[in-house]
């Protein structure tokens, strides 16, 4: 009978154990999911307020300001026209991405340290973006570069943050996950732009000029991003490497990528 009774209450604790457990795990998934949604809160603001509305036009009078009589800028002695500068500093942004994300995404999945790198790319941009304020008067270059730091960290950043979700979320939750995170970065980027909005809009009642008023919102955005940037890196956690990809080097990736090249040639 003891025997009995035994049995039942060591399994009846085996399965509290395993409740608890199980729990946990639940509780600790929320938590990095509510930790996830603050990054799109975080750098949604730089791809409405800054990419979007004002940095186009802004840094085009500044290029404008610095062009030579028929119109064109010599970013290192390539004439370009001072309308299109900010264009082909987007062009280039992707192009720097697009090298730099194979490489980071590697090293990523070997050390399993995901974290770190996200930090490293999304305060490379937040600076970068907050830079932005001493954008004036014919700075062009300066603009830039500036643009092509921030937009292709911002890649990278997204890069990263979107090869969380599998990790915090398992197959039945990772639509409901994705899109809270979706309705985060969209009330986030709405929010402050309507604030920027009424600075601009409103700038002579502020107190500030328009050109002023412009910086702000640029430099705003970009401290936006690195404060909020804060909460997911608190929350995340790093897993271990898989087995099959911790002794794995960068050296893949850019085989992956020329491979993709290859692939994208021979099928015109």
């Amino acid at each position: 009978m003891r025997g009995i009774l035994g049995g039942e209450a060591g399994a009846l604790v085996g399965t509290d154990t395993v409740r608890t457990e199980a729990s946990d795990d639940a509780a600790g998934r929320r938590r990095e999911q509510r930790g996830w949604y603050f990054y799109d809160w975080a750098c949604s603001v730089y791809s409405t307020s800054v990419l979007t509305v004002f940095l186009g036009p802004y840094l085009t009078s500044v290029a404008k300001n610095a062009a030579d009589p028929d119109g064109y800028v010599h970013p290192l002695g390539i004439p370009v026209r001072a309308g299109s500068f900010f264009a082909y500093s987007v062009s280039l942004s992707v192009i720097a991405a697009v090298l730099v994300m194979p490489l980071v995404g590697a090293a990523a999945d070997r050390t399993g340290r995901k974290k770190p790198f996200l930090g490293a790319a999304a305060y490379t941009g937040a600076a970068a973006t907050t830079g932005m304020f001493f954008l004036s008067g014919d700075r062009y270059l300066l603009g830039g570069v500036l643009l092509v730091v921030a937009n292709a960290a911002q890649s990278v950043a997204m890069m990263l943050y979107n090869s969380y979700l599998p990790q915090i979320a398992p197959p039945e939750e990772r639509d409901a996950v994705s899109s809270r995170g979706w309705a985060f970065g969209y009330a986030a980027g709405s929010l402050v732009l309507v604030v920027n909005l009424v600075l601009y809009l409103a700038h002579d009642a502020f107190g500030v000029s328009e050109s002023t008023a412009v910086r702000i919102c640029l430099a705003s955005a970009g401290l936006w991003w690195g404060g909020f940037t804060l909460i997911p890196l608190l929350r995340l956690r790093d897993r271990p490497p898989a087995a099959a990809s911790a002794g794995t080097a960068s050296t893949p990736g850019l085989r992956q990528l020329v491979a993709t090249f290859r692939t994208c040639a021979a099928t015109r």
